[in-house]
């Protein structure tokens, strides 16, 4: 039997009667996957259950920057493993990231379809910028208030997010490709600790981070905290040796280089509180923070409640309140879409006509229910028009280019590239989405969003009174008035050939017919 079959069977030994009320949120790191259910109540977060295993996906990276099928097996059996602890969970109560490995695997697409179907909901590929703001959100809302302005520094497998902010506001928020699993690989080969390695993977981290001098300088914060496993493991381990009472300093840093150095490699390192998944990667992850702590003039980095999963979760607990009631909870892709529009000179006037006959259209075809479809039709329509700042020709392309690649706030990858599609797919031919069509719930997107460009192409509102559309099976017919159809002959020419473009896709049919 497959592992995608035997992850989706049901399970006996599954409670799924207490999955009401709770919130998941997976982070699918370079090198541990996370999952943790918690509870939110009146603001107040309470941890229900914390799974965590050592899966190194990051070292299954092989030199042209494909996922191995080993490191593939490792990463799915363990989404097996959370899928089981998930079960009664619905679509809504569960948002899972992946990180810097599959920001960068070639054939991530190939493994995000198999890892989605054995846990049985989507994964979100995530920018590190973003990345880094899920990881404040996260130390924001479970660490104390503070006065002044906060450092938090967060070392994975492959990459290294710094984030400055100011209460629960992070005010730069910035990803470094370098990690503890890449570092350890590199130059601590076979497991091997020498002061040559530990000095080229810091002269590495050095190069990697030199940009972020002044930006983190210490001037710029008051308090240095650090997140997730690699401060956690260090942390650990000067408080059980002693050395500190689990504040990382510069010297505790060079203690902890002294003890691999005289060990000479991984399997005869031995140290209280360092567990042994941890240490084929410590090597890297001290040779970051050493170079942190000295260019960055840390003398005290203090282990941070809170990390990506638990800002995955206060993420997803605002998207749900936002899809209750858009007008009193604001979602942080909402302030990214405005702020797009004005950067870019969006015509404000032209995406609100557009995105309100979207929205017309989508609510006469789409049952209530799909808050997220309907917002994903709303920023399309929002943002259609963002390429005309680069040219008027060809506006589309250039939207859609810009979609896929500018930093939004809020958004995972794969929520700009179905955008970033749905805005390529506004006008002319429909081959180009050949891929993404084949996805129906894309398809009744991309159609309400033509049409609604189609019917405001004039720059003006048409009357909604005269114009429906109701879908029967995979065709929709759109019912005008003889009146409107008079008036408006260049819209029906239009809609003429917009018939025709999906007649000729194959995947929906678009019926146009008058009404008496």
């Amino acid at each position: 039997m497959s592992l995608e079959k035997t992850a989706t069977a049901p399970l006996a030994s599954t409670d799924t009667s207490n999955a009401a009320g709770l919130l998941a949120g997976i982070d699918m790191g370079s090198n541990s996957f996370r999952l943790e259910i918690g509870q939110i109540v009146r603001g107040r977060y309470k941890r229900i259950d914390y799974l965590k295993e050592t899966v190194r996906l990051g070292g299954g990276l092989d030199a042209d920057g494909m996922l191995t099928e080993e490191a593939s097996l490792r990463g799915l059996v363990c989404l097996a493993r959370f899928a089981e602890r998930l079960q009664g969970f619905g679509p809504q109560q569960v948002r899972a990231v992946a990180t810097q490995t599959l920001r960068e695997a070639k054939n991530r697409d190939a493994f995000l379809a198999r890892a989605q179907a054995v846990l049985g909901h989507p994964i979100e590929v995530i920018s590190g910028r973003e990345e880094a703001r899920l990881i404040y959100a996260g130390v924001a809302r479970l660490m104390p208030p503070s006065a002044g302005r906060r450092l938090v520094i967060d070392i994975g497998g492959r990459s290294t997010e710094m984030i400055l902010g100011e209460g629960r506001a992070p005010l730069v928020a910035e990803s470094f490709q370098i990690g503890s699993v890449g570092l350890s690989m590199r130059y601590f080969p076979a497991g091997r600790y020498t002061s040559e390695g530990f000095r080229a993977a810091q002269v590495a981290a050095g190069a990697e981070l030199e940009e972020a001098l002044e930006i983190f300088a210490p001037g710029q914060w008051s308090e240095a905290l650090g997140s997730s496993g690699t401060v956690g493991a260090v942390s650990q381990l000067l408080l059980a040796s002693g050395i500190t009472d689990g504040t990382i300093t510069p010297d505790g840093l060079r203690w902890c280089i002294e003890q691999c150095l005289r060990a000479g490699e991984v399997e005869r390192l031995v140290l209280p509180g360092l567990k042994d998944e941890r240490r084929p990667v410590l090597g890297g992850g001290l040779s970051i923070l050493y170079t942190l702590a000295i260019h960055f003039g840390i003398d005290a980095l203090r282990p941070a409640r809170g990390a990506l999963r638990q800002g995955v979760i206060f993420d997803l607990d605002e998207r749900r309140s936002a899809a209750r009631d858009s007008r009193h909870v604001h979602d942080v892709r909402d302030e990214s879409v405005q702020q797009l529009q004005e950067r870019f000179g969006v015509d404000l006037e032209q995406a609100g006509r557009v995105a309100q006959v979207a929205e017309t259209l989508y609510r006469s075809i789409e049952p209530p229910g799909d808050g997220e479809a309907l917002r994903q039709l709303r920023w399309a329509a929002a943002l259609h028009e963002l390429g005309m700042m680069v040219s008027h020709h060809d506006h589309h392309r250039h939207s859609a280019y810009l979609l896929a690649h500018v930093d939004a706030p809020g958004f995972s990858q794969s929520e700009q590239r179905r955008l970033a599609n749905l805005v390529l797919g506004q006008r002319g031919g429909l081959r180009k989405l050949e891929e993404p069509l084949q996805d129906e719930g894309f398809a009744w997107q991309a159609l309400c969003l033509r049409l609604a460009a189609l019917l405001c192409h004039a720059r003006r509102l048409p009357s909604l009174g005269e114009i429906s559309l109701r879908r029967t099976g995979r065709s929709a017919e759109l019912s005008t008035s003889r009146g409107w159809e008079q008036a408006h002959p260049r819209a029906i020419f239009l809609l003429k050939e917009e018939a025709q473009a999906w007649e000729r896709s194959g995947v929906l049919r678009l019926v146009l017919h008058a009404l008496d």
